[in-house]
């Protein structure tokens, strides 16, 4: 039974309250998407070095003692790895823990919702890039994107609300699809994020050209609607994104800068990767080993002192979010081991 409330106990250097963590639980998946995995034959971490459900579960249950309040759960595609409703049904099971949720591209989604909705999870975000069947191949990889849509409505007949679509612009690409995601949000009853282009893979050449702002976003939408603010969430669930209502609408449609607008100075979680590292910050190298830990014999307060060593490194701001947008690449690891 997930807790109603929980006590916030960690803040950083920066007085940021600390108090959600990002779990990638494999770095492989279905998909292929070009600004996540890098070029050229894809290396894969051996299994034995991927942490076992049982160890993340430990991290966990420390971390919820320190004050960790959300988990969402990441790959690479969390549901490829066998036995995610096991992970997530003891995820659940933790006292202290608010929220449990998912971020996947959504091809397995139809296939796994009923499993989802039993293993105590509460909100779902879905990895859209296109509604263009063949420009969702391009950027995935040779996916199929009726597997993504059949989930989406899938989920919304089974009552998995709320449901987010996360949208990844990319100039020259689905620039010219805006407005048929803001009507999908009224066709299916979903939240659209805009959400910026990072440099985050080696195959990003070009970035610059590529890159559209959340503001170059809004000003398409409200040439054609008139959008009305939403203040945020009581439960932080609606994270970085500024949402807007379509006046007269159903639709909502959330807008993430990381680049142009940035949000470091309210960002409130750390990672787990899927290896054993946590890390403090997504746009920094800064990681502390916790499985050597968990394979030794030391115990819940050594690990409690790990995560609080991670606290204390995460940086007042990224390396690379500064407003000229100068970033060197990649950042460290690809986004498939750090997680999504």
């Amino acid at each position: 039974m997930l807790a109603k409330e929980s006590n916030i106990l960690m803040k950083d250097r920066s007085g940021r309250k600390i108090n959600y963590l990002r779990i990638s639980v494999t770095d492989r998946c279905n998909l292929r998407c070009l600004y996540c995995m890098p070029e050229g034959e894809l290396s894969v971490i051996p299994q034995k070095d991927i942490l076992s459900y049982e160890e993340m579960l430990r991290v966990v249950k420390v971390a919820v003692k320190l004050g960790i309040r959300k988990v969402r759960v990441t790959g690479g595609e969390p549901l490829v790895r066998k036995r995610i409703d096991y992970f997530l049904k003891q995820l659940s099971t933790l006292e202290g823990l608010f929220e449990i949720t998912m971020t996947t591209n959504g091809t397995l989604l139809g296939e796994f919702l009923d499993c989802l909705k039993w293993s105590g999870v509460s909100r779902v975000n879905v990895s859209l890039d296109s509604l263009d069947g063949d420009k969702y191949r391009f950027i995935t990889g040779g996916g199929n994107l009726k597997d993504v849509l059949f989930g989406l409505y899938t989920a919304v007949t089974r009552g998995l609300f709320p449901l987010k679509v996360n949208v990844v612009m990319i100039r020259g690409f689905n620039d010219d699809e805006i407005l048929d995601f803001v009507r999908f949000s009224n066709e299916v009853p979903c939240e659209i994020r805009f959400i910026e282009l990072m440099p985050v893979c080696e195959i990003m050449n070009g970035y610059h050209e590529k890159f559209i702002s959340i503001q170059e976003v809004m000003s398409v939408i409200k040439e054609h609607y008139n959008l009305e603010l939403l203040p945020p969430t009581h439960d932080e669930s609606s994270g970085p994104a500024r949402r807007y209502r379509i006046k007269n609408q159903e639709g909502i449609v959330g807008f993430i800068g990381p680049m142009s607008d940035n949000f470091c100075e309210n960002c409130n979680r750390i990672r787990l990767t899927a290896d054993g590292y946590l890390r403090p910050c997504l746009f920094s190298d800064r990681e502390v080993d916790v499985k050597r830990m968990l394979r030794s014999s030391s115990e819940d307060k050594e690990i409690a002192v790990a995560i609080e060593e991670a606290v204390r490194k995460k940086p007042q701001r990224g390396t690379q979010c500064h407003a000229q947008h100068q970033f060197s690449l990649p950042v460290g690891r690809p986004m498939c081991v750090i997680g999504g």
